[in-house]
């Protein structure tokens, strides 16, 4: 039982952190399944279930703003990839995780630099995390629709940190976070429109 852990949105001004975990059957091959970055929204949202049904598991982590300000990114990143570990059913016997950190839990693992693009069920697993977080940031773009979350996705595009400026913080603004210093630096701000 082999399970592949990767994450979707480090980087971005606003929203979780989401990863995933995916055990897949043994020997078990799909020729479209790729590291997410590389696939279009179509195709992500179709292999998001080709994924679901066929996976023997999938876990799901999901870490929020003002938890990320608490502990930082990394943290908040490994936080989520073990609650995405600890929903799988059946539990994994090894990990393969996306980058270089490993997790404390005590279970064999192995880290892997690009493993999204090296190991099927990374892959997967950075699937499941993207198309999730991006369900979550439309959610968030319904609450708060002058940020565009639906487009940017909280990543810090022109348009978003504009919102910023004039709008200021919502509560899913990562805090902790600077845009360049041309433009705004996110903890100036105190107050939050609802």
């Amino acid at each position: 039982m082999i399970a592949g852990i990767d994450e979707a949105g480090r980087g971005p001004l606003a929203g979780p952190v989401v990863a995933a975990a995916v055990i897949f059957p043994p020997d078990y091959r799909h020729g479209e399944i790729d590291d997410s970055k590389r696939l279009s929204p179509s195709k992500r949202e179709k292999l998001y279930n080709v994924i679901k049904a066929d996976a023997l598991a999938v876990g799901l982590g999901v870490v929020e703003a003002s938890v990320i300000d608490e502990i930082n990114i990394l943290q908040a990143t490994l936080v989520a990839m073990q609650e995405a570990c600890m929903e799988l059913s059946p539990a994994p016997d090894f990990l393969l995780i996306d980058g270089t950190s490993t997790l404390p839990l005590p279970i064999h693992q192995r880290s892997l630099i690009k493993g999204d693009s090296r190991s099927l069920s990374i892959a997967a697993a950075s699937i499941i995390a993207k198309v999730s977080r991006d369900s979550i940031m439309e959610i968030y773009h319904r609450q708060f629709s002058q940020y565009n979350f639906k487009s940017n996705k909280g990543y810090g595009t022109e348009e978003h940190r504009a919102a910023i400026r004039e709008f200021g913080l919502c509560k899913i603004h990562r805090k902790s976070f600077r845009t360049d210093k041309s433009t705004v630096r996110l903890e100036t701000y105190d107050l939050f429109p609802v």
